[in-house]
């Protein structure tokens, strides 16, 4: 039976285990609570989270300074217990002065080397026992990153003071004149240097926080008056405007501020005076466009009697009615046609076109055959392969083609003249989209009328026209992911539909 190599994956202990969904919830608690103050809140929080550690961090090295000032109080102490050793009678010192000497400069042994001789000027009591060495005899440094490391190597050991048992004596040298070879060596215990250290840290604490304090409500009212502030009264105009942008009297009053901050409350005035005013224009033009509709409606059908009327009168022989009819029938068709295409366009939005991939010529055929094209004056003809096939909605390029060749129609009838005009419509498939371009000879699109040509009531090219059939056409095309534009050509009109294939995942 082979063996079982599989390592063995030590079990996470339940412990870890229920840490871990504390922390996360207690994260997640922070996270809510942190997303649902406000701004002004915030910032306070932030503030005085900086100010603290802008003092931890000034905190460090002051206290590992202060350790190094202590330490060379230390060994100055020593030094004129050292002097008064040695102006003892005799050159020995009795133990009551010896005592009395270690006890005032708060070490346990004194020793100073002179010529690179070493002696013990008062030695310990007791036995000792050397716990750590410090040498604070000062080497200058030629390079920041030589400061930088004696100065970082000064806050190690300052930290160590506050983690380090509390008998842990220690052994301290330090220069003993101006040769860096004659020294003093003192043997101390830590625990009055943690003692002074801990009443050094709770002042500078007490200062820190105070300053702190201070700085972080200079800060916080500095900048709540100059950002937090307008930003919050920025937030509450857009809030109220939002409510109501067709009332003017929301729209917020910028203050005289020069920085960005003027510039934003007149930034945001400009929009919403536009806003309003757009709003406002838009509320008249459907209030008149639902009158329209209501009006197109009822005189359409006011006019289909009409057309019937006028019908019977082309049975009557008479040469006059003959003369005329003709011409008040075509115009009662284009008053029809006027109409409906007013509340086509009345509607607020053109359905979701039903589009499949058919053949183009025959539509384009249908299209002809609508005008009675080829007529006696106008030319009519068909340029694409008979296999050319578009992904459209039937109904809306029908449409699309139908407004197009009515506009060439009508634009070659306004002229009056009995020349031989020509109406083409051409097609080519390029890549995943068709070009149709449909193109007459007739007088062409002036040139004050280009700028608004697919606008309704502002494109017309002809008097008396609308220019709803451009319009019409353009959106048809739109909601079809394609366009309708105006071509340049040396004669006529000439107008490019573009409609690519349906996209595919």
């Amino acid at each position: 039976m082979a063996e079982d190599k599989t390592p063995i994956v030590p079990a996470t202990p339940p412990v870890l285990f229920q840490v871990r969904s504390v922390a996360r919830r207690i994260g997640g608690l922070i996270h809510d609570r942190w997303r649902g103050l406000g701004l002004p809140a915030k910032l306070l929080m932030l503030t005085a989270i900086f100010v603290m550690l802008a003092e931890v961090l000034i905190f460090l090295p002051t206290i590992a300074s202060f350790r190094v000032s202590w330490l060379n109080d230390r060994l100055s102490a020593a030094y004129v217990a050292t002097l008064a050793a040695d102006a003892a009678p005799g050159g020995g010192v009795p133990p009551a002065l010896r005592s009395e000497l270690l006890r005032t400069a708060l070490v346990r042994a004194i020793a100073v080397r002179r010529g690179g001789a070493r002696r013990l000027v008062l030695p310990p009591v007791t036995d000792l026992a050397i716990d750590s060495h410090y040498d604070l005899r000062e080497v200058p440094q030629q390079t920041f990153l030589g400061a930088l490391g004696t100065k970082l190597g000064q806050i190690r050991d300052a930290m160590a003071v506050f983690t380090a048992p509390d008998d842990r004596t220690i052994r301290v040298i330090g220069l003993l004149g101006p040769r860096f070879e004659d020294t003093i060596e003192i043997v101390m215990p830590e625990e009055p240097l943690r003692r002074a250290m801990v009443r050094y840290g709770l002042d500078v604490l007490w200062v820190s926080i105070i300053i702190s304090l201070i700085t972080g409500a200079l800060v916080y009212f500095a900048i709540s008056r100059l950002l937090v502030r307008p930003m919050m009264r920025l937030s509450r105009h857009m809030q109220n405007f939002s409510e109501n942008p067709e009332d003017a009297s929301r729209i917020i009053v910028p203050s005289q501020r020069r920085d960005e901050i003027g510039t934003a409350e007149r930034e945001l005035e400009g929009m919403q005076r536009q806003l309003t005013q757009l709003l406002l224009q838009k509320t008249r033009l459907a209030q008149l466009g639902l009158a329209v509709s209501k009006i197109s409606h009822d005189l359409r059908n006011m006019l289909a009697n009409a057309q019937l009327i006028s019908d019977r009168l082309t049975s009557i022989p008479d040469p006059t009615v003959q003369q005329f009819a003709p011409k008040l029938i075509a115009s009662l068709d284009r008053a029809i046609n006027f109409c409906n295409d007013s509340l086509k366009f009345g509607r607020a939005e053109e359905a979701e076109p039903r589009r499949d991939f058919m053949r183009l010529k025959p539509l384009v055929e249908e299209v002809g055959d609508g005008f009675g094209l080829p007529s006696e004056t106008i030319a009519w003809s068909i340029d694409m392969d008979d296999g050319l096939m578009v992904d459209a909605d039937h109904e809306h390029l029908f449409r699309i083609l139908s407004n197009l060749v009515r506009n060439a129609v009508q634009a070659i009838e306004g002229l009056g003249d009995e020349a031989k005009h020509a109406i083409s419509v051409s097609a080519r498939r390029e890549g995943r989209k068709v070009d149709i371009v449909v193109k007459d000879d007739g007088p062409g699109v002036p040139p004050r009328a280009r700028a608004n040509l697919f606008r309704a009531f502002q494109g017309a090219v002809r008097k008396g026209g609308t220019g709803l059939g451009l319009a019409i056409a353009a959106e048809l095309a739109a909601v079809h992911g394609g366009s309708v534009r105006l071509i340049d050509t040396d004669k006529g009109a000439a107008f490019l539909i573009e409609l690519p294939d349906r996209r595919t995942a």
